[in-house]
């Protein structure tokens, strides 16, 4: 374990040392079955035992009603910016674009239907969210569509944007699971699992069961929620050992006390680097404009210029702190730090950050 570094990257992140071992112990026999997960039959009895619980605690963990279908599904929340519209979207849509991954989902939705954008701070380089007011929604729109947080822009919503009756869908791939929601709220909320979940491969979604009566029969059948929906995620061969992983993560939150706890967590965590940011007399600053939108799971910053952003980051990486460079779009820098990220990570890297200062 001496050689653990803090992994401040984006995606694949971090995950929780406690799932790791247990996998480690699992790697040869998974509990005393003689092969490991990823070699047995998705139709065994064992790994369905395995899958189900994993929605079960997912279930758990998020309040999640009957009245929901929780999906595992693969390529990505890259594939769901077409999966979405393909099947939900009747005519037209709104979307909220906050940032690149947002602007894609319009890219795939526009192959299928109208798309209005309801909003946007393309104009802003998106260093804020749109405010309520600034939204332009169609009640008539077949959903409202955005991303509740910016891996790239450091944004995110903290509150859900309101929509009235319209379904609201939700990019959640970088935040899931880092507080308590309202699943009520939503018509859907899908998830790439490398963030917050477990390893990359997997695609956690969930869905108001009422809206899969949408899915049309004239879909490509891989490409229709129902079909995976009646399937139970098992119409072809899933990503059995990322689903596994996941379970693990989910066993995991609950054991440390549910969304509730995690969320202190989170939000303390945050706090040690904005505060630090901010009290560094303009020598750190942050990129977002309005720290009411700031993100608790990537926290973006500049130092005094490009030249020292370099040098931070190769500095840093000899002292085991990685992943700290901004997206190659924005620059800066950049400090992921997700759900299993340690607290004391990010005490050492504000550590090495004013010693850095103080030499620079």
């Amino acid at each position: 374990m001496d050689n653990r570094i803090y992994n401040f990257s984006a995606g694949p992140a971090t995950m929780p040392v406690e799932v790791l071992k247990e996998a480690q112990e699992d790697m040869l026999s998974y509990k005393g079955s003689g092969m490991n997960v990823m070699e047995m039959s998705h139709r065994s009895k064992t790994y369905d035992n395995i899958i189900k619980t994993a929605e079960q605690d997912v279930r758990k963990l998020l309040n999640i009603g009957d009245d929901y279908a929780v999906l595992f599904l693969q390529g990505g929340a890259t594939l769901q910016f077409s999966m979405v519209p393909l099947n939900l979207m009747q005519g037209k849509a709104d979307y909220i674009v906050t940032g690149s991954w947002s602007k894609k989902a319009v890219k795939e939705a526009k192959r299928v239907g109208e798309v209005n954008i309801a909003g946007t701070t393309a104009e802003e380089n998106f260093s804020r969210l749109p405010k309520q007011e600034e939204l332009k929604l169609d009640s008539e729109a077949s959903y409202v569509h955005y991303t509740s947080n910016n891996t790239i822009f450091g944004t995110q919503y903290h509150t859900e944007p309101e929509v009235g009756n319209v379904p609201l869908i939700c990019d959640a791939s970088s935040d899931i699971l880092h507080k308590p929601l309202n699943i009520t709220k939503y018509g859907m909320i899908y998830a790439g699992a490398q963030k917050n979940l477990g390893p990359s491969g997997c695609v956690l979604a969930i869905m108001k069961k009422d809206l899969l009566e949408r899915s049309s029969d004239d879909l490509h059948t891989y490409l229709n929620y129902k079909i995976h929906a009646d399937g139970d995620s098992l119409y072809n061969t899933p990503p059995t050992y990322a689903i596994y992983l996941m379970g693990l993560v989910f066993k995991h939150l609950l054991n440390l006390g549910g969304l509730e706890k995690m969320y202190e967590i989170n939000k303390a965590k945050a706090a040690i680097l904005y505060d630090y940011v901010d009290s560094s007399d303009g020598y750190y600053k942050g990129t977002v404009t309005n720290k009411d939108d700031r993100s608790l799971m990537n926290v973006t910053f500049t130092s005094p210029n490009a030249d020292l952003d370099k040098k931070l980051i190769a500095e840093a990486g000899e002292k085991g702190f990685s992943g700290l460079k901004g997206h190659r779009s924005v620059g800066g820098l950049r400090a992921s730090i997700y759900n299993a990220f340690p607290t004391k990570g990010v005490e050492d890297l504000v550590q090495f950050m004013d010693e850095f200062k103080k030499n620079n």
